[in-house]
């Protein structure tokens, strides 16, 4: 069932109804990022920098997210998980350009990224990539076996989503709204989908090992790549008056700027109950009820 939610501040406010299962829909936003600073959250280096990874990573693991799932369609038996899949084939293609529009207006104001992007770009295209060598048996278990990093990478985008939704934070800092509503509308629509590459997974092999596998590969790769994407920024940064350490990114956890540790550490652990299950976690109706409100989704449904 899609309308479990978990008793937790991650919950919706008291007297709102989950939804039942939503139709996923793209919804072709827009940005135009002229004038957008280094540091969108000002004075907080620290939290700007590392929530631009997020930039750094998405475009082309997201369009490798789309490939796998177009390569995998063949494989689903379930008529609603096939539907499932084509939109969040749809979303994931568009996250993926609306964070590109980032890394190329960066690019026009004489950021360079490209050193850190060819990392991203040997992962996705080299290590990840299909192997036509492989007989058909083993081509179709790399592409079971990518399907499961898949989802084991959206279980931390989910938790990233949800967290942004939650984080009040950020309304209490002036930073730039549309940087704000750019990572409010992806987290929503993160939430919005959080079940479907786990669907995917169990849908091709319902194994416990596949799951815990894939987590214990991609949890370190993605914290490996977030310190670097966040070292990657610092050194961009012009004005170097702070330093990029453990000590400061605790800090600005703890004054909800960023996820905590704690928080990452428990999304961990769900992921290795035996019964569990995305629908667990977090609020649909929080995350459509953004949907509703934002505005570059607003603009896009005009």
């Amino acid at each position: 069932m899609l309308n479990k939610t978990l008793a937790t501040a991650e919950a919706p406010p008291a007297g709102t109804a989950e939804p039942g299962p939503v139709a996923l829909q793209p919804r072709d936003v827009r940005f135009d990022w002229s004038g957008l600073p280094l540091r969108w959250i000002p004075g907080e280096p620290q939290a700007s920098h590392l929530l631009s990874v997020l930039h750094l990573l998405l475009p082309e693991g997201e369009r490798w997210f789309v490939s796998t799932f177009k390569r995998a369609l063949p494989l689903i038996t379930d008529a609603a998980l096939r539907e499932d899949v084509i939109g969040f084939i749809g979303q994931e293609a568009i996250h993926a350009e609306a964070h590109q529009g980032v890394l190329d207006y960066y690019a026009s104001a004489g950021v360079d990224t490209t050193g850190y992007i060819r990392q991203v770009e040997w992962l996705f295209r080299r290590i990840l990539a299909p192997r036509p060598d492989l007989t058909p048996a083993g081509q179709r278990e790399l592409l079971i076996e990518q399907v499961g990093i898949v989802a084991a990478a959206e279980h931390f985008t989910a938790m990233m989503g949800a967290w942004v939704l939650d984080a009040t934070a950020l309304d209490e800092v002036d930073l730039d709204p549309r940087m704000l509503d750019l990572l409010r509308w992806h987290g929503s629509e993160e939430v919005e989908h959080r079940h479907v590459a786990f669907d995917l997974m169990t849908h091709l092999d319902p194994s416990y090992i596949r799951r815990v596998r894939s987590l214990l590969l991609v949890a370190p790769i993605l914290a490996i790549m977030w310190a670097r994407g966040g070292k990657y920024f610092a050194a961009a940064d012009e004005n170097q008056d702070f330093r990029l350490t453990w000590r400061t990114y605790f800090d600005a956890a703890r004054r909800g700027l960023l996820p905590t540790p704690g928080a990452f550490a428990r999304c961990t652990l769900r992921w290795f109950k035996r019964g569990y299950h995305p629908s667990q976690d977090y609020s649909t109706a929080k995350c459509v009820a953004y949907l509703g409100s934002s505005p570059a989704a607003r603009a896009a449904a005009r």
